[in-house]
């Protein structure tokens, strides 16, 4: 007969994920008591308001607006911090730690900027350190890095791993919204934060990117080094435009293993062409595509944010938690993950992309705009010319361009010659064009 047993847990933040990862732990009680051998009584937990939360008390959860006291409790063995923001989770982090009991998180940002010292803490004091929650929502993603994929050499990870932007940008797409225009709906459906710059702005994103980073390539990514551009900018125009030329905008984080032990890393909006399988992911949904050199590519998709996908994957921590608090070292990753990863430079890393000016309505003005680019070895893969907008001026019109891979640097360059050139009004608007291994250049 199976005994089960008891782990207690503590929750630093009882807000939307905290309260589903409640939830959850009592509506499958039974389930996750069957599969593990354990049941995971909460019985602290750290908020802000003790009497918003009174009601919480009387399901025997002892409230505290102390979270650093949680890592104290004689009857807690796993703390999940929830809080998000670098203090106090990091200290919260560190007194878990010493105190020999295992620790859970959801929070990105604390691990893109001390992941190498919290890996480095929970190997000297021999603790579970678990972090499933952090990146994708109920996406098992860092757990098929760890283990499902632990036999290959990843060349590249590509993802939508930000939901409140790609719910944006599908809107855009699908409704013809403008930008402000999808924000407030995403805002109105729960979708965007009433604060929504660490979204838009892409730096969500890229605290997700770091920490996948770390995990295929074994180090730590400096977020001061990482090229990240979020959505803000995107205009109508240019979601109609490349749908006309067979492409959806989607921000993309994109890591590759690159030359010297380098790691090229970036979050920006990308054109992803419509045959491709990301253009197609939409809403709010998350999806990732990761290289191997034994698998070969797999795709992973599911709902990126919200209570329930969150809590289900802050529950599996606890788990696997649970599994490796008596097996010391076992819990650890199956790369080291204690030290910190060389970036490539932004401007040496290549791409096609996506140009789009505003030009004189004159003979020889895309000729001079070809030259410019041909003197930079961009070549032009494909144009399109719209007709005259209307209330636009007359004498200027859209020019778009998708040019073939070329290094930032040298389209940079080029840009900025155009810019000065007289046949435009204005700088260019461009973005990347992504590549997948298996398409063609």
């Amino acid at each position: 007969m199976l005994v089960m047993s008891e782990i207690g847990v503590a929750l630093a933040g009882l807000g939307t994920v905290g309260r589903g990862v409640l939830r959850n732990l009592e509506r499958n009680c039974d389930l996750i008591e069957h599969r593990c051998g354990h049941i995971f009584p909460v019985r602290a937990a750290a908020v802000r308001n003790m009497e918003k939360y009174a009601d919480f008390q009387d399901k025997g959860v002892k409230l505290t607006t102390d979270p650093l006291s949680l890592a104290e409790r004689d009857d807690v063995q796993i703390v999940v911090e929830l809080m998000g923001g670098e203090h106090p989770a990091l200290e919260l982090a560190e007194n878990t730690m010493k105190a020999g009991k295992a620790f859970v998180t959801a929070n990105k940002a604390l691990l893109a900027s001390h992941g190498a010292h919290l890996m480095h803490l929970a190997r000297k004091y021999s603790v579970p350190f678990c972090f499933e929650a952090s990146v994708a929502g109920g996406i098992p993603i860092l757990k098929a890095l760890r283990e499902g994929l632990v036999a290959n050499h990843i060349s590249s990870i590509t993802g939508i791993v930000n939901g409140t932007c790609n719910y944006i940008l599908s809107s855009m797409s699908d409704e013809g919204m403008g930008f402000e225009e999808a924000l407030l709906e995403a805002q109105r459906l729960g979708f965007a934060e009433a604060e929504p710059s660490l979204d838009i702005d892409g730096f969500d994103a890229m605290h997700k990117a770091i920490i996948l980073a770390a995990l295929a390539y074994g180090a730590w990514p400096n977020p001061g080094e990482v090229y990240v551009r979020g959505i803000r900018s995107i205009e109508v125009a240019d979601v109609r435009f490349a749908a006309q030329l067979g492409y959806s905008i989607k921000l993309l984080a994109v890591i590759k293993r690159a030359d010297a032990g380098k790691v090229e890393l970036h979050v920006q909006p990308n054109l992803v062409h419509n045959s491709h399988l990301l253009s197609s992911v939409s809403g709010s949904f998350n999806a990732l595509v990761i290289e191997g050199d034994v698998v070969g590519q797999t795709v992973f998709t599911g709902r990126g944010a919200g209570a329930d996908p969150t809590a289900s994957a802050v529950i599996a921590d606890l788990v696997e938690a649970s599994r490796n608090m008596k097996l010391p070292h076992e819990h650890l990753p199956t790369v080291c993950c204690e030290s910190q990863a060389l970036t490539l430079p932004y401007e040496e890393t290549c791409s096609a992309h996506y140009l789009r000016f505003t030009v004189l309505d004159k003979p020889g003005t895309l000729a001079k705009i070809a030259g410019i680019l041909a003197a930079h070895a961009i070549g032009i893969s494909s144009a399109l010319q719209p007709g005259q907008s209307e209330g636009a001026e007359e004498e200027y019109v859209p020019l778009i361009l998708i040019v073939h891979v070329a290094r930032q640097r040298s389209l940079i360059k080029a840009l900025s010659e155009i810019e000065k050139s007289g046949v435009t009004r204005g700088g260019a608007a461009f973005y990347r064009v992504a590549h997948f291994p298996g398409e063609n250049s």
